[in-house]
């Protein structure tokens, strides 16, 4: 369904009334510290409207974004086998202790030994 500009105004409205909102809370708190009362929280009203105005920019978020699209990933899931899960090549080690069980190994000891190898 495409956005038309009954969908745009609600969202517009939602706004505003959210902002008003904001400044009813705003204006409450510093009326509430030049007079030197305790903060118990805001008004009934002041959070209906906030509420109200939420479920209105809501409202109008998901009639102007459009349809939403599935998201498949069984769809690249599916021509893969269990060995290639697992294949990860960022998980490759070439460079591990196991080297040191082969015959053919030999440990470097010294600086003098890696100029001799070249």
């Amino acid at each position: 369904m495409p956005a038309t500009g009954f969908h745009r105004l609600i969202l517009t409205l939602g706004f505003l009334s959210l902002f008003h909102a904001a400044y009813s809370a705003a204006q409450h708190r510093s009326y509430l510290r030049l007079n030197e009362l305790t903060f118990d929280g805001l008004p009934y009203d002041i959070t209906i409207q906030a509420l109200v105005s939420l479920l209105t920019i809501m409202y109008g978020v998901l009639h102007i974004a459009g349809d939403f699209k599935e998201i498949k990933a069984a769809a690249e899931l599916e021509n893969k086998s269990w060995e290639t899960f697992r294949n990860v090549a960022s998980f490759y080690v070439f460079n591990h202790r196991g080297k040191s069980l082969s015959p053919y190994y030999r440990p470097i000891t010294s600086k003098s030994s890696l100029d001799e190898a070249d």
